[in-house]
């Protein structure tokens, strides 16, 4: 088993998770049931621009998971807190190889401490049609559907 350690970092530490956004992005492309095209459009640096302007009256924390003997980063978990004191997950990735292995709870436990150290009002969070497989996860942590949003499809 790999020697995994956890560290933390600001929105100074964005361009560290590019390649793992770029990962989890071709993920939900894949497995998006109606909207690949438009997911396929969005870039990191559009994506990196919202979670700083989305943060810009709030705070944004970075949680980041690293296999210490490879020397390599394996996940991270970007969360933030608005001005309005509501806190998101905005986004979490574990390279497959390292999957089930406890490393996402992890990282998800020191997110929601973060927020809770803000004293946020709500927490919420956002899973793509496709992510499915995702939700276990965040029943474990108290998450649970709320609402279901449907967008329109182009064309429709």
């Amino acid at each position: 088993m790999a020697e995994i350690e956890y560290t933390e970092t600001d929105q100074r530490g964005l361009d560290l998770i590019a390649p793992l956004w770029l990962k989890l992005l071709r993920h939900h492309v894949d497995n998006s049931t109606h909207f690949s095209k438009q997911l396929a459009a969005m870039t990191y640096e559009k994506r990196k621009g919202q979670l700083i302007e989305k943060s810009r009256d709030g705070a944004l924390r970075i949680d980041l998971a690293r296999d210490k003997e490879a020397d390599k980063l394996i996940g991270y978990c970007v969360g933030t807190v608005s001005k309005d004191s509501q806190g998101e997950v905005e986004s979490i990735y574990v390279e497959p190889e390292y999957r089930r292995a406890g490393i996402a709870d992890a990282m998800l436990r020191r997110c929601l401490a973060w927020m809770e150290e803000r004293s946020v009002k709500k927490k919420i969070l956002v899973v793509a049609v496709g992510n499915e497989e995702i939700i276990p996860l965040y029943e474990r942590h108290a998450f649970f559907p709320r609402t279901i949003i449907m967008e329109q499809v182009d064309g429709g």
